[in-house]
């Protein structure tokens, strides 16, 4: 057979012309259920100045002995090692000043995000671990703030002879429907000592293992729901006591307020003005800073829904804290008590805080019979050309109020005092961490 019958069966193939198609196009589509494997240089996948390496060239330097002191696992004994404290800290330094106040949140980022995947290395985390630890350790915290701050006014770059006072008004855990009269709290303990009864007999009476277990975790959520009503029905009486010994004094105001309520999912919050001018659970968090350097020398949280008589104890704290009172204190009106000042002008220190208008639109500072020394020099102080050049300075502080907004200072998720500090504290030290190191690049730049 020769070549030209070879393929005389095959079908005629036609080929079309140029400028014609046929049939679906073929193109590169992405498949994305697909398995790669990619080698990745850790140390490669944030840049060099990134935020991430600032706070943990911070942390690599600390000395953090009492916490490792408490781990169980030691070299040469069984024991599964726990992650190391220092990489926690890191962590909650870096996820606040990112805005991440959710221990779920963190936990998930170290497996997506690139800068949170450089800090853990590879360590595993999970989100109980982050949680208990971000909450726990409110006194380190207060350490390290001291420490930081004293090493920022050795190396010269803040001043520490005026300090300016804020206040920020955050958000708290407690929902609005959860404040309740007394009658109200005292039918819910009530009932939350029903439950847990009942759920230790289940428990008690219960043979099964996973049962045991199950019924064992509602019983431990059903006695902190008992402690939390119980705190709160605390609380109320000391409400109610506070308003016996005002009535004393100013009986017409008294008789006026309603009956007193209180949270019972966060005892401690009360139902103060937010800066929108509404009212909602909260908590007033103090702030005192270096005036011009945006640097946090001491925080307090309390939940009181005025700025009035706070200023005394945190001149007492920043006094404990740097062992001396700066030279000048700068706050805003919601701060002007005459006592206070006076207290503060006895040992040298001299307050700027503007006095809220009258309704009568008279002079301000205009002097009194029955001011003190003090309190006539803060008159004449506010009323200088120099004090008012001088109190324009606090100003500046106000950043830190808009920095703590975008580091996630709107609602605070724990519940309690002692907690909603230690995120206050999170926030002082990391703000200090990465403001000291553009202060320190500045200086030297």
């Amino acid at each position: 057979m020769g070549r030209d019958g070879l393929f005389e069966d095959l079908p005629e193939v036609m080929v079309p012309e140029r400028g014609e198609s046929g049939g679906r196009p073929r193109l590169r589509e992405p498949v994305r259920d697909q398995i790669e494997l990619r080698a990745v240089e850790l140390d490669g996948i944030i840049g060099a100045d990134h935020p991430a390496r600032i706070i943990w060239a911070y942390v690599e330097r600390l000395e953090l002995g009492a916490l490792e002191a408490r781990v169980k696992a030691r070299e040469g004994h069984p024991g599964h090692p726990p992650i190391a404290p220092r990489l926690l800290l890191a962590l909650w330094l870096y996820a606040t000043s990112d805005g991440v106040g959710s221990a779920r949140a963190l936990a998930r980022l170290c497996g997506s995000h690139d800068a949170y995947r450089w800090l853990v290395g590879g360590v595993s985390v999970n989100h109980h671990t982050l949680g208990e630890f971000r909450t726990a350790h409110a006194e380190l915290l207060d350490e390290l703030l001291a420490e930081n701050v004293a090493a920022l006014a050795a190396a010269g770059l803040i001043d520490l002879e005026t300090l300016a006072q804020d206040g920020l008004r955050v958000r708290a855990a407690a929902g609005a429907g959860s404040f309740r009269r007394r009658a109200a709290v005292e039918t819910h303990l009530e009932r939350a000592r029903r439950v847990v009864a009942r759920l230790k007999h289940e428990l008690d009476a219960d043979p099964d293992a996973a049962n045991r277990r199950i019924t064992a975790a509602r019983e431990r959520a059903a006695r902190e729901r008992e402690s939390r009503v119980a705190s709160a029905l605390d609380r109320l009486a000391a409400i109610e006591a506070q308003r016996k010994r005002r009535a004393k004094t100013n009986a017409k105001e008294t008789a006026k307020q309603k009956e007193p309520r209180v949270s019972t999912t966060d005892p401690e919050a009360r139902v103060i003005k937010m800066p929108d001018g509404g009212f909602r659970p909260g908590w007033n968090m103090q702030i005192a800073s270096a005036a011009e350097q945006q640097i946090v020398v001491s925080v307090a949280v309390s939940a009181s829904g005025s700025d009035r008589g706070l200023m005394r104890p945190m001149l007492e704290a920043v006094q404990r804290r740097l062992g001396h009172l700066p030279r000048r204190h700068l706050a805003d009106g919601g701060f002007t008590k005459g006592e206070d000042i006076e207290w503060a002008a006895g040992l040298g220190v001299a307050v700027q805080c503007p006095r809220i208008m009258t309704r009568h639109k008279s002079d301000r500072f205009a002097p009194r019979p029955d001011d003190g020394p003090g309190v006539a020099a803060w008159r004449r102080r506010m009323k200088s050309p120099a004090g008012k050049a001088r109190y324009r300075r606090r100003a500046i502080a106000e950043c830190l109020n808009a920095r703590g907004r975008t580091h996630g200072l709107r609602q605070i998720t724990v519940r309690g005092l002692a907690k909603a500090r230690a995120v206050l504290l999170w926030f002082a030290l990391a703000n200090n961490i990465l403001q000291g190191h553009r202060l320190a690049h500045a200086a030297v730049g």
